[in-house]
């Protein structure tokens, strides 16, 4: 897991042919806005969220973002003990976030 500055991860998202993009809000928050091309899981379904992130792709590179950066950075963990190891954390969330929303 990385914690990554938006610029950090902006760029490394932007360079990378293997990127997901991965929203760990609630749908309610998602409702909001959210990163273009962002697929949504929510963290808060507890078990049924460790079921979907088993169902991802180990060899993709995941950029893992939420509200303030905190989910997000908990779900990179959960991501690395289930072996998914290229899981980038958006520091401060989309409430930091000065890019283009949908």
């Amino acid at each position: 897991m990385a914690d990554l500055l938006q610029e950090e991860w902006v760029d490394q998202l932007g360079q990378d042919n293997n990127a997901v993009i991965l929203d760990v809000r609630t749908p309610e928050e998602m409702e909001q806005g959210q990163i273009a091309d962002a697929i949504n899981l929510n963290i808060y379904l507890g078990q049924e969220f460790l079921e979907e992130l088993k169902k991802l792709d180990k060899s993709k590179n995941y950029y893992v973002y939420c509200r303030s950066g905190q989910r997000s950075r908990q779900a990179c963990a959960i991501m690395n003990s289930i072996g998914i190891s290229n899981a980038y954390n958006l520091m401060g969330g989309i409430i930091e976030w000065n890019g283009h929303i949908v």
